[in-house]
């Protein structure tokens, strides 16, 4: 990390205030020395993750993102697995948990990570590096803190 994530943190600890989804999402990237990246939330009725923020997303993929069902592409089965999905390097990649469109965000290291709280999912981080690389067990770690910590501002 580039940075330290005291900043997120504190804010998501502070009672007072509400997500400002975009600035979390700048500060997550800043602090994991990322380019790309995207939140989504769950909606417990329909149970689809809906899109509150991204950063350097083309835009004629936003429309398959806005709404992504459970199981469908690196966000969709971390939240299946309510466990990080990642992969390497997205451009070579063959496992087929990333859409064939994802390639075209010309990401190659990516991480998706659930929000969960106590044993439930209330949403999706994902984000990404232009050069191939794996995250650490301590960068996923540092990353389920964050998304507990969101859940903990979602739920209230």
């Amino acid at each position: 990390m580039t940075s330290d994530t005291k900043p997120i943190f504190d804010t998501l600890a502070d009672q007072g205030s509400t997500i400002d989804w975009n600035w979390l999402l700048t500060e997550i990237l800043t602090a994991f020395d990322c380019s790309t990246g995207t939140i989504h939330t769950l909606e417990q009725d329909s149970q689809l993750l809906h899109l509150k923020a991204h950063q350097d997303i083309p835009e004629f993929l936003l429309p398959k993102m806005t709404v992504i069902p459970i199981g469908k592409g690196m966000a969709g089965v971390a939240a299946e697995r309510k466990q990080p999905v990642q992969i390497c390097n997205l451009q070579t990649d063959e496992s087929g948990v990333a859409r064939p469109s994802a390639k075209e965000t010309k990401v190659k290291g990516s991480i998706a990570v659930p929000f969960m709280l106590n044993g439930r999912l209330h949403g999706i981080l994902g984000i990404a590096k232009l050069v191939p690389y794996e995250f650490t067990p301590q960068e996923e770690e540092t990353l389920m803190q964050i998304g507990e910590a969101i859940s903990r501002k979602i739920v209230g």
